[in-house]
């Protein structure tokens, strides 16, 4: 987040997209309501009608894949009313004129006519934001896990930047990450092409930096996505496969595909808490210590990095996941000596600049928002101020809609899309072993539109077949209008109707994200 949490109840405008915030986020829709209850215009766009409808101020429900061509029709609307805050993006930022070219042809009839969402509303959602004293964007992976998902959120960064909503307090551009740790992952190296603090792998002095830290020969080329892995696996240009705290065989697109694939790893090594769908295909299964077992830091979706301590002692053979990893290293030749997870924290914040001035002294009361490069650094609550970016100047980015990589037709006549439910978390590798939760939703089910039900013949939690050209699932069906004709969702939590045996294997260009938010599916009734 460019921004912190708390700072969303000050907010005067608060965009929401892409985001289910009650059910995925439930501490930062508490600082929407607390908005809302001091006036603040909330407004939502999502495809589904989640529960964080029945507060906002607007709430449309634009068609699946349509999110770029909502957003620059947004941008469409302020430049024509001349809501834009021009000083702003005269003095802070470049790229705006082939930016403006672009959105002057997402006229709000057109943009109407591709999303299903009125021109009034268009109009609405555009007046508010833009003249918002401070208006906050609130998204998750309902626009990210696209084909066009960085393309997604470059239009929202063209929105803030078009209205000055960035580099202030309660403004700015906000994801809600997925897990606790997603950031600090991110943070601390974990992607294919940067050592941690972002610094680029393919970066000279970087590479140089690291070499002399760790005393090893470091290669400066990228590394692999995951998709690039598993084509690796089946090529048979990667040999061994190293799992820790993921569930691909639930988690990745088509696994049918997935599970060919790990099936030709000479080594499968799963590192978990719990025994899950990926372990049962593995050679060898390391136990790992979960939170309340170990010692260390979770760095949150606003930057914020926390301190966990172990509470208890880990159940069986269980270890923290970086002494497993650390006999790993050793055992491969590399070495590596610490004795505990503060000598680690020491070692991020000598390499790492965001985290230069943080030390577990530091983090005993409510942690420290980086980037904190001293340690006489209060750290930052909110990021760009002054309209000072990490590149110099904010770049706008003229983008093109573009459809889905798969659509609807006569055989598979339904939109797809999957999800959380309120209940289960992503893979259920941890909930659906807690038997209060499991009791709650035990199994998985399909939901369809009251039109589509009538026109198929079934009722509520009847079996219905669903089939893509990946593959097919059986599962109930729940009649609501959360969705709407055409429709249909079904979350990804549950083996016995695993959603991601549906979804399509396609791949935004840059990062890789796969397209689970739409695909093609037929609905069958079962006799």
């Amino acid at each position: 987040m460019t921004n912190s949490i708390e700072e969303l109840a000050d907010s005067d405008v608060i965009f929401v997209i892409g985001s289910n915030t009650t059910t995925a986020h439930p501490l930062v829709a508490d600082r929407l309501y607390r908005a809302k209850k001091k006036g603040a215009t909330i407004i939502l766009a999502d495809p589904r009608k989640i529960q964080l409808a029945l507060m906002a101020d607007l709430y449309v429900s634009h068609a699946l894949g349509t999110d770029a061509a909502l957003l620059n029709g947004i941008a469409h609307i302020i430049l024509k009313n001349g809501w834009q805050n021009q000083d702003f993006v005269d003095a802070n930022t470049e790229g705006f004129d082939d930016f403006k070219k672009v959105v002057q042809e997402y006229t709000p009839e057109r943009v109407s006519q591709l999303t299903g969402v009125k021109v009034e509303d268009l109009t609405y959602m555009a007046e508010k934001y833009a003249k918002a004293k401070n208006g906050s964007i609130v998204y998750c992976m309902g626009i990210t896990q696209h084909t066009s998902g960085v393309d997604n959120v470059k239009c929202l960064a063209n929105l803030a930047m078009l209205t000055g909503h960035i580099g202030r307090a309660s403004t700015g551009v906000n994801p809600l990450r997925g897990q606790n740790n997603v950031q600090g992952a991110c943070d601390l190296g974990g992607l294919p092409d940067v050592y941690p603090g972002y610094q680029k792998v393919d970066a000279l002095d970087v590479q140089h930096k690291f070499e002399n830290a760790w005393q090893v020969s470091l290669s400066n080329k990228p590394g692999l996505k995951l998709p690039d892995m598993l084509a690796g696996l089946e090529d048979g240009s990667i040999k061994a496969l190293v799992v820790v705290g993921e569930n691909p065989v639930m988690s990745d697109p088509d696994s049918n595909h997935v599970v060919k694939a790990l099936k030709k790893a000479e080594l499968l090594l799963v590192q978990d808490i719990f025994f899950n769908e990926t372990a049962e295909l593995a050679h060898v299964v390391l136990p790992g210590a979960s939170f309340a077992e170990k010692d260390g830091t979770f760095t949150n979706t606003e930057r914020r990095v926390q301190r966990i301590r172990k509470a208890v002692e880990p159940v069986g053979e269980a270890r923290a996941d970086w002494e497993i990893l650390q006999d790993l290293s050793n055992r491969y030749g590399f070495k590596m000596d610490f004795t505990s997870a503060k000598g680690i924290m020491e070692e991020i914040a000598q390499l790492t600049p965001q985290y230069g001035g943080i030390s577990y002294e530091r983090l005993e009361g409510e942690g420290i928002c980086w980037p904190c490069p001293t340690p006489d650094h209060q750290g930052t609550r909110f990021l760009h101020a002054n309209g000072k970016f990490a590149r110099g100047k904010g770049l706008f980015h003229a983008i093109e809609w573009r459809a889905p990589a798969e659509i609807v037709d006569d055989e598979y006549p339904f939109w797809l899309t999957t999800g959380r439910a309120h209940v289960h978390y992503h893979t259920g590798t941890m909930t659906r072993n807690s038997p209060s939760l499991h009791a709650q939703m035990p199994e998985g089910f399909v939901e369809i539109n009251p039109t589509d039900a009538e026109a198929m013949g079934v009722q509520e939690s009847d079996e219905v077949r669903l089939s893509t050209r990946r593959g097919e699932i059986t599962t109930k069906v729940m009649i609501t209008d959360r969705v709407k004709p055409g429709v249909a969702f079904v979350p990804f939590h549950f083996i016995e109707a695993s959603a991601n045996v549906l979804t399509n294997p396609v791949f935004d260009p840059i990062c890789k994200i796969p397209e689970y938010k739409v695909c093609s599916v037929k609905v069958e009734r079962i006799s």
